[in-house]
C-alpha cells in the first residue's frame, strides 16, 4: 500500500511523560530502575506541575507531579491514576506542524505553542484523535 501523506516533521521521540502522585518517591524508584540520576527538576507554574527528567540511554523520561488540584496532571491522576501521561515528539517547526495537524482534522489543546519544561515550546494533541494517547509536540526554545 502506498500513500502520498506528508509525515510529521519528527526528529525523534523527545520524552515519555509519566504522571506520579509523589515526585520525590518516584524519582527514587526511577533512579534505581534506570541506574541513573535525575538530571533536572523544574516547576512549570502555569501548568501546575513539577517535573523531573531522567536520561535512559538515548531516551528521556519526564516525571510529572501536580502542584495544585485544578492542574491537568491532578485531573489526569484523579481520573486514571499514576501512569503514562504522554509521548512527546521533537519537531523543528512547531507552528508549521500545528497548522498541518489542524488541517488534517486533529484537535489541538492549545492554539499557540506555550512554554513547557526543559526549555521547550509545546503543544498537545487531544487523545481522542490518537487512540487515547496524549501526544505532545515540542521544539527547543531559541
Amino acid at each position: 500500500m502506498t500513500n502520498n501523506l506528508q509525515y510529521l516533521d519528527m526528529n525523534k521521540i523527545e520524552h515519555i511523560g509519566i504522571a506520579v502522585n509523589n515526585l520525590e518517591k518516584a524519582c527514587s524508584s526511577y533512579q534505581k530502575l534506570f541506574n541513573t540520576l535525575v538530571y533536572k527538576t523544574e516547576e512549570v507554574a502555569t501548568e501546575g506541575v513539577k517535573t523531573a527528567f531522567l536520561q535512559c540511554g538515548p531516551n528521556k523520561i519526564e516525571l510529572l507531579e501536580a502542584t495544585r488540584p485544578d492542574s491537568p496532571i491532578a485531573k489526569f491522576l484523579d481520573k486514571r491514576g499514576e501512569g503514562m501521561h504522554h509521548i512527546a515528539f521533537e519537531v523543528d517547526d512547531i507552528k508549521a506542524e500545528m497548522l498541518r495537524l489542524k488541517n488534517e482534522g486533529f484537535t489541538l489543546l492549545n492554539e499557540e505553542p506555550k512554554p513547557g519544561a526543559d526549555n521547550k515550546l509545546v503543544c498537545f494533541v487531544h487523545p481522542k484523535d490518537c487512540n487515547g494517547v496524549l501526544m505532545e509536540l515540542c521544539q527547543e526554545m531559541k
